[in-house]
Formats: structure tokens, sequence, C-alpha cells
């Protein structure tokens, strides 16, 4: 049996990550799919961690298991130490969205008027602890199968940083879920860090230019596209959220555009450059209508119900796209992130990615 190889593009988004779990579940079911390298960003990079931390320790199964402990004790910790929790009431009336629930809007206030450093002075953090004990970082450092990228953004320069496998440490995936709102930037070398999500969600390139598959598939957590103009304080904030972290995103995606069709007009060396094959599994439906207070929702039946939506989305990607591993994109890049609409041939190169040959 031929083996298709793909590289992963996982986004962050808090609790929504949990989507992305079901989604590497799914895959991992694929016995012809082997996963080369991933690039992830805060709860992207949780998954991309955890699950290569799985799969090199008990390969498939491995990486199911060690996602599904991961999950199931981010459910478990979060009735202890998220304040953002619901009451029955609130969850029958506002579904899985807590932005009208006590609890969110006490947290949201005391975030909008003290900096993290006046909140938790000593900057506890229960997750850091979790992430120390639950990885085998020496595991993660010696490389292995899959290849791991991990983005944050620098304080200082504005810019992304991305780590390798070598690089990474909990301090490096605290780093990359460092919401400045709500906690203190992490300090890597003696610069601050703070969410990969500004500048990388997920950072495409290292995928491109660090690598010989020439398959990408992003997972997509939150939504390029959401109809009608949010009126409500807690609407516009849900956009403005989902703007601010797909920005960088849509930038990489209009670059790659841009090679592209130089490339398809022949003003590009063709053999210094090779086609990319680009995918993706959308975010979840906006007729869910999760919003941004969704994403600090840790209750285990949340995490189930957005499990579920992702084994639906995998099961349809898997069915319609599979085949396309290894031959050609099934992504349109314009239409999905430019809002614009092709002529066939321009629609045919939009179907390809290029990279340097000589820059792996």
């Amino acid at each position: 049996m031929a083996h298709k190889k793909l590289n992963l593009a996982l986004q962050g988004g808090g609790s929504h990550g949990a989507y992305t779990w079901c989604i590497l579940d799914r895959l991992m079911e694929e016995k012809d799919i082997d996963i080369h390298a991933i690039s992830g960003t805060s709860a992207g990079a949780m998954n991309a961690v955890v699950f290569t931390d799985g799969y090199r320790k008990g390969g498939r199964e491995g990486a199911k298991e060690s996602l599904y402990n991961f999950w199931h004790s981010v459910g478990e910790m979060g009735v202890f130490v998220n304040p953002n929790t619901q009451t029955p009431l609130e969850h029958l009336t506002e579904g899985w969205n807590i932005d009208s629930s006590f609890g969110f809007l006490w947290f949201e206030a005391l975030t909008r008027m003290f900096s993290p450093y006046q909140l938790n002075p000593l900057n506890i953090n229960p997750l850091r602890k979790f992430l120390a004990d639950f990885i085998d970082w020496d595991c993660i450092n010696k490389g292995g199968d899959i290849h791991l990228f991990i983005t944050a953004t620098s304080v200082t320069t504005g810019r992304a940083r991305v780590f390798t496998s070598a690089e990474i440490t909990e301090d490096v995936l605290m780093a990359s879920a460092c919401i400045p709102f709500m906690f203190q930037a992490v300090e890597i070398d003696g610069e601050p860090y703070w969410d990969g999500g500004y500048m990388g969600n997920p950072s495409i390139w290292p995928l491109i230019y660090k690598t010989d598959v020439n398959d990408v598939l992003l997972l997509q957590i939150n939504p390029i596209i959401r109809e009608g103009t949010p009126k409500t304080i807690h609407e516009i904030l849900n956009r403005m959220n989902e703007i601010t972290f797909n920005s960088s995103l849509i930038a990489e995606m209009r670059a790659i555009n841009f090679v592209a069709d130089l490339v398809e007009n022949n003003r590009l060396d063709d053999d210094r450059y090779r086609k990319m094959h680009m995918h993706m599994i959308e975010a979840p439906d906006a007729t869910y209508g999760l919003n941004a207070s969704s994403k600090v929702n840790t209750d285990w039946n949340f995490l189930q119900f957005l499990h579920g939506l992702g084994r639906e989305k995998a099961d349809t990607w898997i069915s319609k796209h599979k085949a396309d591993i290894g031959r050609k994109s099934s992504l349109n890049i314009p239409e999905v992130f430019l809002g614009t609409i092709t002529s066939h041939k321009s629609a045919s190169s939009l179907k390809k990615t290029i990279r340097k040959k000589s820059h792996t």
C-alpha cells in the first residue's frame, strides 16, 4: 500500500482545539496517511506536541491515547481553576457560549482593569505544571518521525519566532498560548513572548521551506467569514478576535497565491521551484453560533461536542479529498482567503503553491 505524506498546520483557539483533536484522531485511522511535520500555534501547538509525544512512544494508537488524556485532563482541571463555567440555566439559554455568565463577566472585567502582573504577581499557572509533567520533553527534543514547528510572538520586535523540536519546552508552549490580558509574557532566552496567533496562526512557511513534503493540510479553528454586522459589545469583540487571529494566515496565503501566479505565467524559474498542494478542513459551521467566549469554556461535555464536530468534518474531507494528496490541491486560496472568483485557468493554478528546492 502506497503511503501518502502530509504536513499539518494547526490553528490556535483555546478550547476549540478539541475540534482539532478529533481530526487528528481520524487521520490516524487512515493507515496509508503519514504525518511528516506539524506547525502549530497556541492550542494548535498543544495538540501538535501532545500528538507527537504519543506517536513517538506508541505509534498511531499512542497518539490518540495521548490526545484523549490531555483533553480529558483539561476538562477536569477547568472545573477547579477556570472561573468561566456555566450554571445549568445559563447553558440552556446561551448554549456553549459563556459571555453572559457571571464568572465570565467578572473575569473579563478584572482583566480589563488590571494586568496579569497585578492580578497574578506570582505568575501561578496550573497549565505550566501540567505540561511539565504530561510531556516527555526528552522525547520531543531528540526529534523523530514528526518534525515540529511552534510559533510565538516576540513582544519586543513584534515578529514571529518559530521553535523547532530541539528547542521546545513547556515555556515555548506557554508562550505560544500567552494571551497578554490573561497571562504574563513568557521569557525565553531573555526575550518576552506572547501568543503566536498574532503573527502566525499557524505559520505555514516552515512546512514549505523546511520539509520536502508537497502537501499541507490546514486545520482551521477561526472562521474567515461571518455574516452580518456585529452590534453588541460581545459580537464586536468576537469578530475582532477572529479577524486578529486570521490576519497573519491570510497574509501568508496571499503571498503563496502571488508566487503561484508568477509560476503559472512563467515569470519564475520552474527548475528552482516546486508545486505545493494546499488543503483545508474548515472551522465549525457558523450555524453552531460559537463565539470567542466559548474558547475559554473547558466543560468536558463541550470538549466532547467539539470532538464530534471534528469527526464529521474529517470524515467528509477524507471521503472527498484523500485521493488529492500527492496529486493536486483541494483548497482554492483566492475564493476562501482573498474573496475573489477566478477564471478556470487561474483556478487551476490557484490549487498550487510552490517552494524553493534550494531552501529546504
